[in-house]
């Protein structure tokens, strides 16, 4: 975030934040401590898209939070799988929301059988019919597990050197500062 805020004080242009935003407030944080104008979410939003709603409340500094219960996620589940079958074809669609699934059910006290049952899906129906095995497991009332969800999610491999194209610093428009604050930009390295 430090590295943020140096661009924010370098230069007018509205700047987004990215990074570690797992919460609403964790956006608000950054926006605090760094004065961006925005944030940009990446994986923080994998398997939970409510995350955008709970931002939203924190920006206006509601107390309101979104915290679903296991049968909203299930629904949600099953919205983002017809939805990419729509999208994509059943088969494929299918196929891409089973990496969806763990990130989906992380935190959630489903056990790994039911985990690897959704992961062999092939169809909606098989969806629908896997989830209904892994709800009639479970307790009638399934809450929202708290810290266990909020936090880092997928994969951020191996941290890999930013590239800029060949004489992106030669714009007539940079003054010494902005090239000196990119070139360095650079030389460190991203996780993602």
């Amino acid at each position: 975030w430090e590295e943020i805020a140096r661009l924010k004080e370098a230069t007018d242009l509205p700047v987004l934040g990215n990074g570690d935003i797992w919460l609403g407030d964790d956006a608000v944080r950054m926006m605090e401590a760094t004065g961006c104008d925005g944030v940009v979410v990446g994986r923080g939003c994998q398997g939970r898209p409510w995350l955008f709603a709970d931002i939203v409340s924190a920006m206006h500094s509601s107390p309101a939070r979104t915290r679903p219960d296991l049968d909203s996620v299930i629904e949600v589940i099953r919205r983002h799988g017809r939805m990419l079958a729509d999208e994509m074809g059943e088969d494929r669609g299918v196929r891409d929301l089973r990496k969806h699934v763990g990130w989906y059910l992380k935190g959630y006290p489903v056990g790994g059988a039911a985990r690897a049952d959704l992961m062999g899906i092939r169809s909606l129906d098989e969806l629908d019919a896997g989830l209904e095995r892994m709800r009639a497991r479970l307790p009638e009332v399934v809450d929202y597990p708290g810290d266990i969800v909020e936090g880092p999610r997928g994969r951020a491999g191996s941290p890999k050197t930013p590239r800029l194209p060949d004489g992106w610093l030669d714009s007539p428009t940079l003054d010494a500062a902005h090239r000196e604050m990119l070139s360095q930009a650079e030389s460190d390295v991203s996780g993602g």
